[in-house]
């Protein structure tokens, strides 16, 4: 149930909490600031957040009871010139960077951490006055000022890095006892160990979608963390009892939408999924109805990932489209590249991912092709990981030639149909949702990752 005020505990959000479905783009995340509101979020931090603009982020503020977070993010030279709103103009900080909660006689310092590449991984025309980063060195000044100047008991980094980024930066930055972490999804049992120059800092990440609460007890004595214990508590929604007050706001909230979200589009002929790094089932959809609706020889869908899983035989909605697919820029586009140019894009996106330093990744998951199969080696060198790339026809992709590619969700604007009227009327048109039979990807050289199942 919505958890109340008061006691010795805080909820914290780790961001990407006002997205990821037809509704929340539709009420451009009010709906889920009213949600927050009444679960009784006290401090969150933000990526996808930033996707509704300047000024739609700062009216979801206005009604978020709430604390928003964010130690990096400043504005840009221009933007303080021109006095530009924020939070710390002496430091051109854009939000506050930390908040101090008291339990009793101690104290816990809260700070937030942003998603560092929101101008990069999304349109920058979304926040023009604002810049970002992982901005460690200024990170580590403040924490030095707040274990100086305030005197509190534990230091808490409620982040949207990325397991990997959060473990360099904990090695980095001295003082932190626990980072929360958020961005990749992951579902960490145990918090992993990090030693720096004052000793150890703890990180972990509790998973997405609602499918995990990570519960965290801190044994505080006066100026420092004594013990920890921390639980990831999987979230069994059969097995909870809906509280009548959010159920009530859900319905009243979905149901001037309830006719349009509800329409039955066609049936699931396997299971549809889009979580996975490479790529799913969901996007093999996307990219078939790509490349069938828009005359297109090879398509391109991103690899971001979230949405609810549709069960095989299951009814596939507009509403399960949307949460795949709804975002505030996924016009369609169809344009001429050459094969060398393909092959760079998939190149790049595949450094961003495999990096071997985790301060050039900037998360998400490889784009998905169709139309098209390669090979991937995640350990290879840069410019060197994408190998085999091969038409469905069997020939192989020609540098030199131009090919027409359909896509979705470019960072440049696009006047294209959005991507779920394109799938829409591809699932209309037969009722059923067929699943391709294309592998479109062949990983290699990951026996020893224990994370992945799939080809070695």
């Amino acid at each position: 149930m919505p958890r109340r005020p008061g006691g010795h505990a805080v909820l914290l959000d780790g961001g990407d909490l006002w997205q990821g479905s037809g509704l929340a783009n539709a009420r451009k995340g009010a709906d889920m600031v009213e949600a927050a509101n009444l679960l009784g979020i006290d401090a969150m931090t933000g990526h996808w957040e930033f996707t509704y603009g300047q000024d739609g982020l700062r009216a979801n503020l206005a009604q978020f009871r709430g604390e928003f977070l964010a130690q990096n993010v400043f504005l840009t030279e221009e933007a303080a010139f021109n006095e530009a709103p924020a939070f710390d103009p002496a430091s051109g900080r854009v939000f506050k960077p930390v908040t101090i909660k008291a339990f009793g006689d101690r104290r816990v310092a809260i700070i937030g951490q942003a998603f560092p590449y929101v101008p990069i991984a999304h349109p920058k025309r979304f926040t023009p006055d604002w810049t970002f980063g992982i901005r460690d060195a200024q990170l580590q000044v403040l924490v030095d000022e707040v274990r100086g100047k305030d005197k509190v008991d534990a230091m808490v980094l409620l982040s949207h890095n990325g397991m990997d980024v959060d473990l360099k930066l904990a090695n980095r930055v001295a003082g932190i006892d626990l980072i929360l972490g958020g961005h990749t999804h992951d579902a960490v049992p145990e918090p992993v160990a990090v030693s720096n120059a004052k000793g150890k800092t703890l990180v972990s990440n509790a998973g997405s979608n609602g499918k995990f609460l990570a519960v965290v007890d801190l044994d505080l004595a006066p100026g420092a963390l004594r013990g920890i214990c921390y639980r990831l508590l999987p979230v069994f929604t059969d097995l909870l009892k809906p509280d009548a007050e959010m159920e009530a706001l859900i319905a009243s909230l979905e149901a001037p939408h309830a006719a349009a979200f509800g329409r039955r589009l066609a049936t699931a002929e396997g299971l549809l999924y889009r979580r996975g790094n490479f790529t799913g089932t969901m996007d093999h959809l996307l990219c078939d109805a790509l490349r069938t609706r828009l005359d297109a020889e090879i398509s391109l869908s991103p690899g971001f990932r979230w949405g609810t899983s549709v069960l095989a035989g299951g009814d596939v909605t507009a509403q399960d489209v949307l949460a795949q697919t709804a975002t505030t820029y996924s016009e369609t586009y169809v344009q001429p590249m050459t094969g060398a140019l393909i092959h760079a894009i998939m190149e790049d996106v595949c450094d961003n991912l495999f990096n071997p330093d985790p301060y050039y990744q900037q998360g998400g998951d490889m784009v998905r092709v169709g139309g098209l199969s390669y090979r991937c080696e995640p350990g290879a060198e840069s410019g060197k990981r994408i190998s085999d790339l091969t038409l469905t026809d069997g020939g192989r992709l020609d540098r030199a030639k131009t090919y027409r590619v359909a896509g979705w969700a470019s960072v440049n604007p696009q006047e294209g149909k959005p991507v779920w009227d394109i799938l829409e009327a591809q699932l209309g048109r037969s009722g059923r949702a067929d699943l391709s039979p294309d592998k479109p990807v062949d990983v290699v050289g990951v026996a020893d990752n224990p994370g992945y199942g799939g080809s070695a």
